[in-house]
């Protein structure tokens, strides 16, 4: 079973929130203030070292004034995100 936090799904989300972030032109150190983290919790979220619940995703697209479906929305059809059979 491969596991959650290197999973395509989950890469894609973390993808969307770093693309979120750069067009909102905040740095990780604005984001960790309005999520009152510290900044590596945010690199680890950018990096794929931490998973998230739905809860942070939720205060993620708060603090990017994006709707939830933004970083969803391309794997609410998982086929498009399995692997290319040989």
């Amino acid at each position: 079973m491969q596991s959650t936090v290197y999973h395509p799904i989950h890469k894609r989300i973390i993808t969307r929130l770093y693309e979120a972030r750069l067009e909102t032109g905040l740095t990780q150190i604005d984001v960790a203030k309005k999520l009152r983290r510290p900044q590596s919790y945010v690199s680890r979220v950018e990096a794929g070292q931490h998973r998230l619940d739905i809860v942070e995703l939720v205060k993620f697209a708060e603090v990017y004034q994006k709707p939830l479906m933004f970083f969803i929305d391309e794997i609410a059809n998982p086929v498009r995100l399995r692997p290319k059979s040989n």
